[in-house]
């Protein structure tokens, strides 16, 4: 069994629908077509020698590969150098305009030769179906037809491509060579049921490489950022904007399933869904960068969840759920035995079933993505408005039930602090939007159910003994999530209470500025994850409004640090600073862009 490349060793492209993860290898293992939560083609990350991919690589020694984004944009470029010369790799999927309602999907590979002449090789390996399929692979028209259960796919190349049968799959190859300044082409095309393998794409794919640059470069050229940071908060706004489906509005938390964190552990996720956690975070970075356009259709997508039931399981789980596929489906969790696992780390889990559990933090974060729409956009409709009274009068009789947190924590419900923090968010925010527009509301009860949060969270979530904050109510333990209460304006980050939780967070969590979650081994899971990199940019934060401005400086440096060769980071980083789970997950990047913007405000005073 070959090893697959490390997670971080990939960089990322898309086309507003799905992503596929590009190795510094030149090997594309991991994608699904022709949407994120679809079932994968290329899976080879899971399993290097069952999961299926798409290599192109030269035939000789490689000495150093180097991987890099056009500037400015979702084009992804593989430089391998060799003895013999040096060949580069441009990868894309072409979008060519906001909204195409004549989409078509597709990889493009363009093969350069830089210097020398080298020969390459090219091998297509479709697995559909998480590999539980095989694919059949014929020569037809300009090119080849791959099909599998409920796959059609079509390769056109400028090389000539050859069809090897072997006993578990048909494979498509080519051998071809390059000197300097020629260029080979390779076109993967998603195709309907009556669709013909048609090469009308290969005289156009210069100009669809120029169209994508362009529509990439025509998006970020919108942000409203000019801070210290640009290249490294522009860099997270493309991987957000990478990670929405364009046509429904939605954000995922990442493209992929399963990337273990740790390695070798079992806590092995599905994040290829649209967390409502992730929300406001989501509202927050997209107004500040000035996207609004994108904020309007999250919040569409959001305002159908909030006005959305899901028939007998709502009185117990309440109005919401903790996620949803992209059509606002709930997947169901399933393991994959067929496949090893990212580096031998299973279960291989596809589906999730945290959609089940009762996670009361996230009616704070829904919320407040409404109240900061209302605020910096064009408004709350009525229907919404109804909508989010309905969620605010079940959270004001409800936000003292146990439940999972917001970590998801697989065991027995508890009365964590963080839930009860968030839900405080909701009703406050709900309390502002009413005042501020005049809208009806039952602000009595509102307001009593606000208060007697805020008195339950500082009487039985403060521990004097430890002079912090604590995970739950009459605990011993810290959350890294504490570190939000200033953010969300609980307390004032001149609170000694905060402060006092600051000092303890960073006595018993924070490691060189980055940050675990909680305690590590307090959560029933066997493997020792790594530090949480969302918390390490909340950590920053914190640092901010607390005036500690160098400190947080020092913190944003550092974790720069950890992000991967093209920018971009996974879930958590490793105690040797490796990248392990999800990746990129849109949590992190937006976390990012948050530290960002306000230590350059706090900076600029």
């Amino acid at each position: 069994m070959t090893d697959p490349l490390a997670i971080s060793q990939h960089g990322l492209i898309g086309d507003l629908r799905t992503c596929a993860l590009v190795g510094a290898d030149g090997t594309i293992d991991w994608f699904c077509a022709p949407r994120f939560d679809s079932p994968s083609v290329f899976g080879a990350i899971l399993d290097p020698d069952r999961g299926g991919s798409w290599r192109l690589t030269p035939c000789t020694e490689v000495t150093r590969t180097q991987q890099f984004y056009y500037p400015d944009t979702a084009v992804l470029i593989t430089r391998f150098l060799t003895e013999d010369g040096v060949v580069e790799v441009h990868d894309f999927m072409p979008v060519l305009a906001p909204d195409e309602s004549d989409h078509r999907q597709r990889v493009v590979r363009r093969v350069s030769g830089v210097r020398g002449t080298m020969r390459l090789q090219m091998r297509l390996d479709a697995r559909p179906d998480y590999a539980r399929q095989s694919c059949t692979a014929a020569h037809t028209g300009d090119g080849v037809l791959i099909t599998g259960d409920g796959v059609r796919l079509g390769l056109i190349a400028s090389t000539d491509l050859a069809v090897e049968e072997t006993s578990e799959n048909s494979l498509v190859t080519a051998d071809f060579e390059l000197s300097t300044g020629d260029t080979a082409l390779f076109v993967l095309e998603m195709l309907g049921a009556d669709d013909d393998v048609t090469a009308d794409t290969m005289s156009r794919t210069d100009a669809l490489f120029d169209a994508t640059v362009a529509f990439w470069r025509d998006w970020i050229s919108t942000s409203s950022y000019t801070g210290r940071w640009r290249e490294v908060v522009h860099r997270s706004a493309i991987t957000l904007k990478l990670l929405t489906h364009e046509p429904s509005g939605a954000i995922v938390a990442a493209p992929t399933a399963s990337l273990p964190a740790p390695v070798g552990g079992s806590r092995n996720w599905d994040y290829r869904y649209v967390w409502i956690r992730d929300a406001g975070f989501s509202m927050y970075a997209l107004l500040r960068l000035g996207f609004l356009n994108e904020a309007s259709e999250f919040t569409r997508w959001l305002s159908e969840r909030m006005g959305q039931r899901d028939g007998d399981d709502d009185r117990r789980l309440g109005p919401l759920r903790v996620l949803y596929d992209i059509d606002g489906n709930l997947p169901e969790e399933q393991e994959l035995d067929h496949l090893s696992g990212h580096r031998n780390s299973k279960p291989v889990r596809i589906g999730n079933a945290a959609a089940h559990q009762l996670q009361l933090d996230i009616y704070g974060e829904i919320i407040d993505s409404v109240y900061l729409f209302n605020k910096y956009g064009p408004g709350i409709s009525h229907d919404a408005w109804n909508d989010v009274t309905a969620i605010v009068d079940w959270v004001a009789d409800n936000w003292d039930r146990p439940d999972a947190g917001m970590w998801e924590i697989r065991d027995e419900p508890q009365p964590y602090t963080t839930s009860r923090l968030m839900c405080w968010v909701a009703i406050e925010r709900a309390i502002r939007i009413a005042r501020s527009r005049g809208l009806p509301g039952d602000l009595v009860a509102w307001s009593k159910a606000r208060d007697d949060i805020y008195d339950r969270i500082m009487t039985k979530s403060w521990n004097p003994d430890l002079q912090s904050f604590t995970r739950v109510e009459g605990g011993v333990d810290l959350d890294a999530g504490l570190l939000l209460m200033p953010m969300v304006k609980f307390t004032s980050p001149a609170d000694p209470r905060f402060l006092a939780t600051l000092d303890a967070i960073e006595q018993h969590l924070v490691t060189d500025s980055l940050v675990f979650r909680y305690e590590p081994g307090t959560d029933g899971l066997e493997g020792e994850e790594g530090t949480f990199s969302i918390c390490s940019f909340w950590y920053v934060e914190a640092l901010t409004r607390a005036g500690r401005l160098a400190d947080a400086q020092l913190a944003l440096e550092k974790m720069f640090t950890y992000a991967n060769h093209v920018g971009l980071y996974a879930e958590q980083v490793s105690a040797t600073g490796d990248q392990v789970g999800n990746f990129p997950q849109a949590f992190t990047h937006l976390a990012l862009i948050s530290a960002a913007i306000n230590l350059d405000r706090a900076l600029d005073g």
